[in-house]
């Protein structure tokens, strides 16, 4: 677990989103607003020729490029070695973003945060932005599966392009998102129109910052059972009608939220959430947690992706504060009754 206080590291924004749906776009917005801070810019681009160099504005910004094709395997190596070198110019900008190919699952790039000691110990993962298309996302979320990684991981989803399409056709698309990230705060924008503390700044990492805009963070699976029987074909959504509302459930994708208001026993919960990680890790794409623990005035955060932790103790607990642990697990297939019942074993 990494010493530095998360306040001195530097933060970083994952920017990611299936093609054309409007990043670039929004890092230009990044770029030429007279916001008086200095982003350094890392585009991974697919492909030998670096077309994004041409659209990011703004040149005295520091742009760097990825430009090997394969990110899957060789995106680490890179970011960790633009990112070392961007340390030795510290004090020089004040925040990192980091913007993947269409094609890129976001996996590799966030856990490099995580994984890499020497980028872990200075900068820290502010928030994944994911920009979604809200004309074609319902087809590439059948035929693409990079395309629901991204919605997976966001920390903050921009449902773009709702100028293209009628009410109806918006509503189900974001019921479409919700089935998959429930948490994730979801804007609707235009050209990727956006006020940008609405994505840079996030501190993600602060599950606070969800529930403050998400009170229904916890009540997300809105009361019903998600068990499904897992042999018929998954070629098709379920959909529900609450009160007029549509509701989606993804065959593929899961969301699982725990909360107790008892204390948890460090010595439990923590073999528990690493050997889960350690069996079911390849199915979790993003875990995040506040936890209380017995005996312990301080609040633990933590973020996962996939088999990766990582966490801290981060403040103490207010007065008057509820001290409640919070959980969520978002990925595929995963087994929910093992995993509450795991959880509730861990309580003090």
């Amino acid at each position: 677990m990494n010493t530095a206080p998360q306040t001195e590291k530097i933060p970083v924004t994952v920017l990611t989103g299936y093609l054309g749906a409007g990043k670039t776009t929004l890092l230009n917005r990044i770029l030429s607003e007279p916001h008086g801070k200095k982003y350094a810019v890392i585009v991974n681009e697919f492909g030998e020729i670096g077309i994004d160099n041409e659209l990011v504005v703004n040149a005295d910004e520091e742009v760097f490029e990825m430009n090997n094709g394969c990110i899957c395997c060789t995106v680490r190596g890179d970011l960790v070695r633009i990112i070392d070198g961007l340390m030795r110019r510290k004090g020089k900008f004040d925040a990192i973003i980091v913007e993947t190919t269409g094609l890129a699952d976001p996996a590799p790039v966030a856990q490099t945060f995580f994984m890499d000691e020497n980028v872990g110990a200075k900068t820290r993962l502010d928030a994944v932005v994911t920009v979604a298309d809200a004309k074609w996302l319902k087809d590439r979320l059948k035929d693409a599966p990079e395309a629901k990684n991204q919605i997976a991981f966001a920390d903050v989803i921009l449902l773009n392009k709702t100028d293209l399409v009628t009410p109806g056709e918006l509503a189900e698309v974001e019921a479409r998102i919700r089935a998959i990230n429930p948490y994730a705060k979801l804007h609707r924008t235009e050209r990727s129109k956006i006020a940008l503390d609405e994505v840079l700044g996030r501190n993600a990492f602060d599950l606070d910052r969800i529930l403050d805009i998400e009170p229904e963070f916890l009540t997300a699976d809105d009361g019903h059972d998600h068990h499904h029987d897992h042999d018929h074909d998954h070629g098709h959504d379920h959909h529900h009608h609450h009160g007029g509302l549509k509701h989606y459930h993804d065959e593929d994708m899961q969301s699982i939220s725990l909360n107790t208001a008892k204390p948890l026993d460090p010595d439990k919960f923590f073999p528990w959430v690493q050997d889960l990680v350690a069996t079911e890790g390849k199915d979790i794409l993003r875990s995040k947690g506040i936890l209380s623990f017995k005996n312990d005035e301080e609040r633990f955060v933590f973020q996962g992706v996939h088999m990766i932790l990582d966490g801290d103790h981060q403040r103490k607990w207010k007065d008057g504060e509820a001290r409640t642990s919070r959980i969520v697990f978002i990925g595929r297939h995963l087994p929910e009754d093992k995993i509450r019942k795991g959880f509730e074993s861990c309580i003090a």
